[in-house]
Order: C-alpha cells, then sequence, then structure tokens
C-alpha cells in the first residue's frame, strides 16, 4: 500500500441527516462486513445509540476499494451530529484531509451542518457536498443546492452529487468523487515518528486503546513507543486497524489510521490529542492537540437506595474510561444523603450518561435541576467556581457574579422568524446578526447559556414546528444581578431543588416551581406548606392539604360525642404530625422543576 493510495475523510452533518446509514451502504460496497454480520447502524455498538438512531462517539473503519485498477485504502470516520459532541467530530477531523459534508433533501442546512462545516473549513479540509434522501419525494434538490450555494460558497459550476444512503443510490459515485477529490496525506515516511491520539478507550485485556493517525513516520510491533505530553513509555500489546473490529497488523504507516493496545492502565495517561513517538528516536516538536472538553452543564445525581452510592462512583469511574468529558466529585444532600455532582458538554449528554448508568449499572437514580458553572468574586477578593446553588455565598458576602454567554445561531424557515424572536428576546437574549438566504434565515444572538439550559430547545422546536435548529459556542462570562431561589417543604430546605435565578424574575419563577411541585408531592397526613424564598423573605407559597382518614368509620352508633372524640384526637395528632413529620418527595418533583 503506498501513501498516495489512502484517502482519510470524515461524514459530518447535522443530527438525522443519514451520516450513519451512508457509512452502512460504504461497508457493503466495499465488502468490508460480511453479509452475515451486516446490520443497520452497524458502527453505533452502544445500544442507546441503536435505539435512539443518533450517534454519541466518534467510529473509524478501514475501506478497501478498486478503482481504475488501482486498490485504495480508505479509512473512514463516523461522527456524531448533535450539538452537544461537537468535541467528537473536531477530533475526527484531525485525523482527515477531506469531509463529506452531507445534507437531508428534505430538511436543507441546518445549523449544526454550518458548524460541522465551519470546523472542517478551519481544519483545511477539502469538502464533498453531497445531498441525501432523493429517495424520498418530499426531497427539494434544487432548493438545497442553491442553500448549498449561498451559505457555504459552494461554485455554482460544482456539481452537487444527489444520493440515496437509505437504496444506495448514487454512493458508488460518491466513493469514486473521495478518491478523486480528497488528496492522499502529507506526512514524511522518513521523519520520525509522530502519530496523534484521536480517541481512546479502555479494554480490560488490552488495556487502553488509542486510535491514532500516523502523521510522519511508521510503527511496528516491535518498536519502544513514549508519549510526548507526559514521557510515559507505551508496551505496545498489539498494533492494527479498525475493520470496524481490531485486526492486528505488523506496521502501521505514514497516514494510515488505526490503534495502539499500549497496555497503560488508566485512561488519563493516553490524553487524546497527544503526540506518540518513538522512545529510541523521538519527535523534537509534538502535534497540535486539542483543547480540553469544558463542562458546561452540572447536574447532582442521587441514589434512590442510599446503599448504592458506592455503585454509583464505581459505574461513573468506569463510564470515564471511555468518556474524558466526564467530570464528577462527591456531594451530600440532608434530604437526599450521599450522591455525586456531575459535569456534562449539555443536557444530551447529561440524558445519555443517566440513562447508561440506569440501564447498563442497574441503578435508580434521582436527578436534580440540572445548572451552569458561575463564578464569585467575594468580598474579600478571593474567587471561586460555583456549580450548584447551594455552594452560593451569602448575598452580603458576593462582589460580584458572573454567567456563561453563549452565541446561539438559529436556523429556521423565515415564516417562523416572527415568534422564535419572541421567545428568544424573553430570555436576555441579544441579537448580534441577522442574514437571509432564500427563504431561510440565520439568526446570531449573545445569549445565556443558562437560559438554554432551561427548556428553550423544546420551546423552540415547538414555535417552529421542529424546523428550526440551533447551534451554539461557549463565550466568556458576565456579571449578572442573579440570586439563590430556595425551596422549602414543611418549612425545611430541599437543598437540591435552590436554583439561581435572575432577581427580576425570581419571584415568577418561585411561582410556577412552587405550583408544580403541589402536584406531584403526594399528599401526606397532615398539611404541608410549599414555599419559595430568597433569603428569609417568603416569594410564594402553596399548601398541600393534608389526606383526610375517616377515623370514625369503625363506629356503629352511639352519640355525637363518641365521634366528636376521635375526631378532636385525629386534630391533636396531625397538629404533631406536622410539627415533627418528614416528606418524601419523590422524583417526579424533580422532573417537573426542570420542565418549568
Amino acid at each position: 500500500m503506498s501513501q498516495d493510495s489512502i484517502r482519510n475523510f470524515a461524514v459530518i452533518s447535522h443530527i438525522d441527516h443519514g451520516k450513519t446509514t451512508l457509512t452502512d451502504r460504504f461497508l457493503e460496497i466495499t465488502n468490508s462486513i460480511a453479509d452475515r454480520s451486516m446490520k443497520d447502524r452497524l458502527l453505533d455498538s452502544n445500544p442507546i445509540e441503536r435505539e435512539r438512531g443518533i450517534t454519541i462517539k466518534l467510529a473509524p473503519v478501514r475501506m478497501n476499494y478498486t478503482q481504475s485498477a488501482t486498490r485504495y485504502t480508505l479509512n473512514l470516520i463516523d461522527t456524531p451530529g448533535h450539538v452537544d459532541f461537537s468535541y467528537e467530530v473536531s477530533r475526527s477531523l484531525a485525523a482527515c484531509e477531506g469531509a463529506i459534508l452531507l445534507v437531508d433533501g428534505t430538511q436543507g442546512i441546518q445549523a449544526q451542518t454550518l458548524a460541522n462545516a465551519y470546523l472542517a473549513i478551519e481544519s483545511d479540509l477539502t469538502i464533498i457536498p453531497v445531498i441525501n434522501k432523493v429517495d424520498l419525494s418530499s426531497a427539494d434538490i434544487d432548493s438545497v443546492t442553491q442553500q448549498l450555494q449561498q451559505t457555504l460558497s459552494f461554485a455554482k459550476d460544482e456539481r452537487i452529487l444527489s444520493i440515496s444512503a437509505k437504496t444506495g443510490k448514487n454512493v458508488s459515485q460518491l466513493l469514486e468523487k473521495v478518491i478523486e477529490k480528497i488528496p492522499p496525506p502529507k506526512g514524511k515516511p522518513t521523519a520520525p515518528l509522530r502519530a496523534l491520539v484521536f480517541n481512546s478507550y479502555f479494554d480490560q485485556h488490552k488495556g487502553v486503546i488509542a486510535a491514532v493517525k500516523v502523521v510522519d513516520g511508521s510503527i511496528s510491533q516491535s518498536d519502544k513507543l513514549k508519549l510526548m505530553a507526559n514521557s510515559t513509555p507505551i508496551n505496545l500489546r498489539q498494533l492494527g486497524y479498525f475493520a470496524p473490529h481490531l485486526v492486528s497488523s505488523q506496521k502501521l504507516k505514514t497516514g494510515e489510521v488505526g490503534f495502539i493496545a499500549t497496555g497503560l492502565k488508566d485512561v488519563s495517561q493516553v490524553k487524546v490529542g497527544d503526540t506518540i513517538t518513538s522512545d529510541k528516536e523521538p519527535a523534537t516538536l509534538a502535534l497540535a492537540g486539542y483543547n480540553e472538553p469544558k463542562p458546561v452543564v452540572f447536574m447532582e445525581l442521587y441514589p434512590l437506595d442510599g446503599k448504592d452510592f458506592t455503585a454509583l462512583k464505581d459505574a461513573l469511574e468506569k463510564l470515564k474510561l471511555n468518556d474524558a468529558a466526564l467530570v464528577f466529585e462527591s456531594v451530600n444532600s440532608p434530604a437526599l444523603g450521599n450522591g455525586v455532582r456531575v459535569g456534562f458538554l449539555g443536557l444530551l449528554h447529561a440524558e445519555i450518561v443517566q440513562e447508561r448508568l440506569e440501564r447498563e449499572f442497574t441503578l435508580d437514580l434521582i436527578a436534580t435541576t440540572p445548572t451552569v458553572k458561575h463564578l464569585v468574586t467575594l468580598t474579600s477578593g478571593k474567587s471561586q467556581e460555583i456549580t450548584s446553588a447551594s455552594s452560593l455565598p451569602e448575598p452580603n458576602q458576593i462582589a460580584t457574579l458572573k454567567e456563561p454567554f453563549i452565541t446561539l445561531y438559529i436556523l429556521t424557515p423565515a415564516k417562523y422568524l416572527g415568534d422564535i424572536i419572541t421567545i428568544t428576546q424573553k430570555r436576555r437574549a441579544k441579537l448580534i446578526d441577522q442574514k437571509y438566504y432564500g427563504n431561510r434565515v440565520k439568526l446570531i444572538y449573545r445569549f445565556p447559556l443558562a437560559e438554554l439550559i432551561t427548556g428553550y430547545y423544546d420551546e423552540l422546536k415547538s414555535v417552529s414546528s421542529g424546523f428550526a435548529s440551533l447551534d451554539y459556542q461557549i463565550e466568556d462570562y458576565q456579571q449578572v444581578d442573579a440570586v439563590k431561589l430556595s425551596i422549602l417543604v414543611n418549612k425545611l430546605e430541599v437543598k437540591p431543588l435552590a436554583s439561581i435565578v435572575v432577581r427580576s424574575s425570581a419571584e415568577a419563577r418561585g411561582r410556577q416551581i412552587v405550583s408544580a411541585l403541589k402536584e406531584v408531592i403526594p399528599k401526606q397526613q397532615f398539611e404541608v406548606p410549599i414555599q419559595a424564598a430568597l433569603g428569609g423573605k417568603i416569594l410564594a407559597r402553596a399548601t398541600l392539604k393534608a389526606l383526610r382518614k375517616d377515623v370514625t368509620a369503625k363506629l356503629y352508633g352511639g352519640d355525637q360525642t363518641r365521634k366528636d372524640k376521635l375526631l378532636k384526637k385525629q386534630k391533636k395528632g396531625k397538629k404533631r404530625m406536622k410539627r415533627f413529620g418528614k416528606v418524601e418527595i419523590p422524583q417526579s418533583a424533580f422532573l417537573a422543576v426542570l420542565k418549568k
């Protein structure tokens, strides 16, 4: 295999535009998978990915294809399409020279289509635009072609290929276009070894498996290797490529994508973006890596049974082996006991992790309201990061409080523009730019991240009938006049239900939460007050009436005094219960607050 016959490329698009279906057709056409082993969404190995029809983790695979009597090696990387997993896409693109930009012919360009296209442009990759789902009668090829030309400046004389990943129509022509358009890798075979780690995961028998692209030099099975970031030596257990299962190989040459079984037991030692080089003849300059993924949404998870706390921590440790973006720490709540505060890349990331914990590790969990990280400067001059409302200092100790802001990109058909502007302006947004591309509009806002995670996405989909899409980029922190909104049930503060809200909307938010909790907390034998408080001031209150038990049902006859005696005794008992009673708060209460 010569370096000129290698093509490294990714498939990028908005979520649900057909990336994984297209990779299935590629695998069939190149005969990379035996017919008996072929199944839909083959590269989606996690059951949640298959059930939801979304890709969560990047997945590399090597294919062989012969064109004009020349045998080509095609290294394909299937990428996620949701904004929460943009980090996975950026890592994939660093291992490629080109990308297929896939656009749904029935939906057109979406926000994440643009975001991923810009990532590819910044990485200086060759982009091949492709329109998918042409087998559907609702596909509008001319309109989508025009969108690609207007928004991403593809030349009008460039033939944009139309395919059906489902039926396989024109997929062979696409493979030929990949070979024709995407250049071979440009590395130097005689230079010292430099291999970029673009993914890693833990294998129980082989240790940490590093997915690599050999940029310069080559790797042989007998080589002594090391990681350049921390000079950690690698005891090479196995060398090979993805097919998509692991296939051993004696050598990985310049430009090839493959894997190295390092034998290391700690996945944190093999950081994504690190450079692997030879221990005997090391390279002097490491490859440009990646920025560390930074969690932006925080949530506390508590086991329903306190005995499962250790099991919860062990489960998170195991998930972290294959998810470097996952961070967590132990917390304690008087209401819920021991738990963990977990940092996520977004709400979908949080949802996926929680579902994996419940399904793969059979844990019953209570999840609290998600929050964003705030930066606090105290009157003493010290600064600290706040990831939960319960850890917010007292107001008289706070000099400044800052919250994260994002640049929000919305792409929508023009007819939904008015409603979208209305719901967005209500959330402290500032319009930066507005551009028209035919009958579609691109809106750019400066937007508080806290507003995004409290139902904005669902509201956007509702007012646009599902046609609008969004993408965002974390920018900086901005000072905000925010306060801690406490929730009291039976006059006791429930810390996991506390939230940091803008002062001007604290009362309205408090009324919403109190109303929601009244509907989901079960009635007790005594009257239960539910309150929203700002410091010592009660902003909103609802009273959960007592569940009345008919204590006179056991009486058969007798005068009224016997009944009055029992009712008086019951009243005295309820008074004592109200004073000492403990209210059990179900998971539905936390979900109700989350949806408000």
